[in-house]
């Protein structure tokens, strides 16, 4: 018997409260890591109306103009009109409040408790992980990036929402969105879209409309034109007539941003992953250097299952790691497929652990974790921190390469190398 069900992903807008937070705090980690890779950072940004708060510890020889950095965030995100938005970055106050990294914390990351009982001497074990905790990464083959169907379609509708209020396209938008989507399944794989969702920061008036119905009816026609249809443009699964498409349900979305909601990093950690599509460690992402295995774990996740799909090993991966902080070698690994795998998760474990470094160290080296935003014009961490941390084809993201496809291939063929 086949089974229909509806699953929903959301996604947030840059300028959403939450979402301004997480850029700031990783525009703070790259403007450091840029001046000094080997930085300690863990930067939490709070925000209200008129008031931005950048708290946590930062360990670095680095020095940099916070406010300054903090000011042009705010302003490249879009807040620079405190009337139309209550929130600007020439007007907001910026409080800087940072401390050093805990010495307890730092003498595990400096110095792993492998290297301390010489247990070994191999140099991925010279970095403990920075946080006991637990990282998931997920990766499915129902669209070419290899994520779920809901949260790509959220993603790209937020990013289109941003694209043309930057424009001047719809220039009535304001920085402060949402977007959601119901996509219907059969039997898992992705058959229709149900409902579309969309409540999104706007003028009071659009040219001479002034009616607020009038100017929800403009903006609903206005969204489906220049955001919806070029979105699903191209896609096997699209709207129909039956398809719901809801457009600021309260009836009106004027006070947006901090204005209307205060924000803090770390609070979108579902939008920032799979939708709610795979489970969730509960770390949050942004603010952090790659010593955080929050982080730094949850990007090997993503690429691991991504690449046992890619190999078509599996149609669906989900990989668990827990660390104990102080400590390089993951404390566990766990591989699930939902019952897609073309091998045991038996053997896809057998093969992780053979083509895959899962020790922060190596992580951080794989990936060139502390070098990219000196590599970058000190720009990479905040391009990740709004509209996913993964399937981001508009980004060169390492954790996103598929580069073990052939390693995992060749091992498959030989079953006696993975222990068949």
């Amino acid at each position: 018997m086949s089974r229909r069900y509806l699953f929903t992903s959301e996604s947030v807008t840059e300028g959403h409260p939450d979402k301004i937070c997480d850029q700031i705090s990783d525009t703070i980690l790259d403007t450091v890591l840029a001046l000094d890779p080997a930085s300690r950072v863990a930067a939490e940004v709070v925000v209200n109306t008129g008031l931005v708060i950048v708290t946590g510890e930062i360990s670095s020889t680095a020095t940099a103009n916070f406010v300054k950095v903090v000011r042009e965030k705010i302003a490249e995100i879009g807040y620079t009109n405190p009337k139309n938005n209550g929130f600007s970055a020439d007007s907001c106050s910026v409080l800087i409040a940072l401390d050093e990294q805990s010495a307890d914390i730092a003498q595990g990351v400096d110095q792993a408790q492998e290297t301390r009982e010489q247990t070994s001497d191999e140099r991925w074990d010279a970095i403990g992980a920075g946080d006991q905790g637990i990282m998931f990464g997920f990766a499915c083959n129902e669209t070419p990036e290899m994520m779920p169907l809901p949260i790509c379609l959220a993603h790209r509708i937020s990013r289109e929402l941003a694209a043309v209020r930057k424009s001047g396209q719809l220039n009535y938008l304001g920085p402060d969105g949402k977007t959601q989507v119901t996509v219907e399944y059969e039997d898992g794989r992705p058959v229709g879209i149900d409902t579309i969702l969309v409540s999104t920061q706007h003028t009071e008036t659009i040219g001479e409309l002034s009616n607020n119905e009038d100017v929800q009816a403009k903006i609903k026609e206005d969204l489906w034109k220049a955001v919806v249809l070029p979105v699903f443009s191209g896609l096997e699964v699209q709207p129909t007539n039956t398809t719901r498409f809801l457009v600021n349900p309260t009836g009106k979305f004027v006070i947006g941003g901090p204005q209307g909601d205060s924000g803090l990093t770390g609070r979108k950690i579902i939008v920032d992953t799979y939708g709610g599509y795979s489970r969730h460690g509960g770390g949050a992402f942004s603010g952090k250097d790659p010593t955080k295995v929050d982080r730094s774990a949850a990007y090997a996740c993503r690429y691991v299952a991504k690449n046992i799909v890619a190999a078509g090993l599996a149609d669906k991966c989900e990989v668990q790691l827990s660390y104990a902080i102080g400590v390089a070698r993951p404390t566990s690994i766990f591989i699930e497929t939902f019952g897609t795998g073309k091998v045991s998760d038996e053997v896809l474990l057998s093969l992780v652990n053979e083509h895959f470094e899962l020790r922060p160290a190596g992580i951080i080296e794989t990936f060139n974790l502390r070098g990219l935003p000196a590599e970058r014009d000190g720009r990479f961490y905040q391009e990740v921190a709004a509209y996913g941390h993964f399937g981001r084809e508009d980004l060169d993201l390492p954790w996103e390469k598929t580069d073990k496809i052939a390693a995992l291939k060749s091992a498959i063929e030989t079953p006696a190398a993975v222990g068949v």
